[in-house]
């Protein structure tokens, strides 16, 4: 079982890593077909300058926080807001995504749970 978390883990992470580095350096094909609603929302990003590249650095801190076991824990709250946003953007505006979105919010909170006592200390105060 160490073996199959430790290859989720780091698989999410390096998604995490590869979407925050993508919002620098856009390498990756944008598909022909956006729904209405995903072009309208990332035209709105597009107009506040300073958000894409603060989600691509929040992409690639927390990735890269979660590829090191000892800080995954940390990296798990950096990208914590992150899935809340993709979360919601697949409930309300592109549903076909919604699946994988699902799965990455169970990889999220398995690396939530497996740290559970590293963030009981700060709950508990």
């Amino acid at each position: 079982m160490k073996i199959v978390k430790t290859i989720l883990f780091s698989l999410f992470g390096l998604m995490m890593l590869n979407g925050g580095l993508d919002k620098f350096l856009h390498y990756m094909p944008m598909p022909e077909k956006v729904p209405e609603g995903m072009a309208k929302d990332g035209a709105a990003f597009a107009e506040i300058a300073w958000l894409m590249p603060l989600v691509g650095f929040a992409e690639v801190l927390g990735g890269l926080l979660i590829l090191i076991p000892r800080t995954r824990a940390l990296g798990a709250l950096v990208i914590f807001p992150l899935m809340v946003g993709i979360l919601l953007t697949h409930i309300t505006v592109a549903p076909e995504g919604l699946p994988i979105a699902l799965v990455l919010w169970a990889i999220l909170l398995w690396i939530i749970i497996d740290n559970r006592h590293k963030y009981l200390p700060v709950i508990n105060k």
